[in-house]
């Protein structure tokens, strides 16, 4: 079997404008070319995904947009956002090459390092806001990207389940609350549940029951695992849940940052970028690895995974992040 291989490859850039009146996205071809690292193995598609980090406005509660009680939203066309996806790093029963789903495993060594990894990549990104699963191996990875930001703002883990740890957690500093940074858990960026999986090794499975019948539970769209969910039934609630969250803080103006999973953010990606059942199946993310977008008038635009904090590659910055950049530089000199 050929050995995977890594490769630069110049790849088209498409957009997809946000439309307010049907809650979908509107493909369109944009004239803007990228550098991204693609690894290419029997087919398999891998992409390496972007996070951002740190911001300059004051933090505030979850954005709510009015609306006409349909959900439609009105973009604001003069602003522009950043959107950053992450999968967490190594966890545990990743190393042990187990079925983990929606238990909830911590990261290793190799994914506390990935993790720290992906935050010197996006560490002179802006970031108002993070959303992470319910797991405390995306929020993990979350907090230590966010600790090798250069604005040094504070991840902080809001708690609105019940009136009493809302009340509770409140800040009462103005100043505090602007070097602060709220991190929105929701169960809905989980895993997709692996069912009667959960904690078994994927060779071992794969002996027992068959490569191809194990294969068909992981990698088909919209056939689930004994007693699990699909990746349509993952996607239904995890592409909703950015809908009806993520996208009304973009179009506020806010810099965010999801730190998920491998299959919640394939759900997110296929709605992005318009892939079929068929083509997301072939999808695979590498954990830790950041993926960014651009969200202005109504558009999000695939720039790829910035290489490193030294380089202000084009895949990178537009003009109002190369701004940030230098007003980073400015305040560290």
């Amino acid at each position: 079997m050929a050995a995977a291989t890594s490769h630069h490859t110049i790849v088209s850039i498409q957009s997809h404008r946000w439309n307010g009146k049907n809650s979908s996205m509107e493909k369109r071809a944009a004239n803007v070319r990228l550098v991204s690292v693609a690894s290419c193995s029997s087919g398999t598609r891998k992409l390496g995904l972007v996070s951002a980090s740190g911001s300059t406005s004051s933090v505030i509660d979850p954005v709510r947009l009015p609306s006409n009680g349909k959900g439609d939203h009105t973009p604001k066309k003069s602003s522009e956002s950043t959107l950053i996806l992450i999968r967490h790093g190594e966890s545990m029963w990743n190393e042990k090459n187990l079925f983990t789903g929606c238990v909830d495993v911590p990261l290793t060594p190799t994914g506390v390092e990935e993790a720290i990894e992906a935050g010197k990549r996006i560490c002179n990104i802006p970031i108002d806001v993070i959303f992470t699963s319910a797991m405390i191996r995306s929020q993990m990875t979350a907090m230590l990207a966010m600790m090798q930001h250069r604005r040094k703002k504070v991840p902080i883990i809001t708690h609105k389940e019940s009136e009493q740890p809302h009340s509770w957690s409140q800040i009462y500093s103005e100043d505090t609350r602007e070097q602060s940074v709220p991190v929105i858990t929701a169960w809905q960026l989980n895993e997709r549940m692996y069912g009667e999986l959960q904690g078994l090794n994927k060779k071992e499975t794969a002996e027992r029951f068959g490569k191809e019948q194990v294969h068909e539970w992981r990698r088909s769209y919209d056939i689930p695992p004994p007693n699990g969910e699909s990746l349509a039934m993952c996607a239904d609630r995890a592409v909703t849940y950015f809908k009806d969250e993520v996208v009304p803080q973009l179009i506020a103006g806010k810099h965010v940052m999801v730190a998920a999973h491998a299959n919640s953010l394939r759900s997110i990606i296929m709605h992005l970028d318009k892939l079929t059942s068929q083509e997301v199946i072939s999808l695979e993310l590498s954990t830790g690895i950041p993926m960014l977008y651009i969200f202005k008038e109504g558009e999000f635009i695939r720039r790829g995974s910035p290489a490193g904090p030294s380089e202000a590659s084009v895949y990178a910055y537009t003009k109002n992040l190369a701004q940030y950049r230098q007003k980073l530089d400015s305040m560290v000199q």
